[in-house]
C-alpha cells in the first residue's frame, strides 16, 4: 500500500470522463488498497481514481473517516440510477483544497456499480452518504462540486486558485 499524491484544481484528468473498468486483476485490488489509505490520510469522506491522476472509473467511500471499517464503500463503474428529494450543503473536496461552498444534491440515492471483484452492486444512500455518491460520480464525469454552484461563488473561487497557482502555493 501506498499513499498517492490528490491532484488539484487544473489537472487535466480531472476534467476527463473516466472510462469503465473491464479487467478486476489484483493490480485493481492493490490500487483500492492505496486510494483507501490516500483517502483516511486526507483525510476525506470519498475519493474518485481521478483524483489521483488516473483516468479509470472507481471511487472508495466511507463517511466515517475510518472509524467504522465497515461502512467502506468500493465501487467500480459506478451510475445512478434514481434520485429523490433535495439536500442542500455545504461541501469541499481534496482537489479544492481550503475552498468550500453550498451544492445543491438530492436528498436520497441508488447507485448501480461492480465490487472489487467485478460482481454487481446496487447500494442506496442518504444524507451525506447521498452527497458523497454524486460527488465522486460526478469527479468520474469530469466535474467538480465548483461548477455546481452558483456563478459568483464559483468565480470567487476560480480567482483565489488562480492567485494561488501565481503565488506558487497551489
Amino acid at each position: 500500500m501506498a499513499l498517492r499524491t490528490i491532484v488539484k484544481f487544473g489537472a487535466v484528468e480531472l476534467d476527463t470522463r473516466c472510462t469503465e473498468i473491464e479487467d478486476f486483476t489484483p493490480d485493481l485490488e492493490e490500487l483500492t488498497r492505496d486510494m483507501v489509505q490516500t483517502m483516511y490520510a486526507a483525510p476525506g469522506v470519498g475519493l474518485a481514481a481521478n483524483q489521483i491522476g488516473l483516468t479509470t472509473r472507481l471511487m472508495v467511500i466511507d463517511i466515517t473517516v475510518g472509524e467504522d471499517p465497515k461502512q467502506l464503500i468500493i465501487i467500480a463503474n459506478p451510475v445512478m440510477l434514481e434520485m429523490e428529494g433535495d439536500q442542500r450543503e455545504e461541501e469541499g473536496c481534496l482537489s479544492v483544497p481550503g475552498h468550500a461552498g453550498v451544492v445543491q444534491r438530492p436528498a436520497w440515492v441508488k447507485v448501480r456499480g461492480q465490487d472489487i471483484k467485478g460482481k454487481e452492486v446496487t447500494m442506496e444512500g442518504t444524507g451525506l452518504l447521498a452527497r458523497a455518491f454524486c460527488h465522486e460520480i460526478d469527479h468520474l464525469d469530469g466535474k467538480l462540486f465548483v461548477e455546481r454552484l452558483g456563478v459568483l461563488k464559483r468565480d470567487l473561487i476560480k480567482r483565489k486558485i488562480r492567485k494561488q497557482i501565481r503565488q506558487g502555493d497551489w
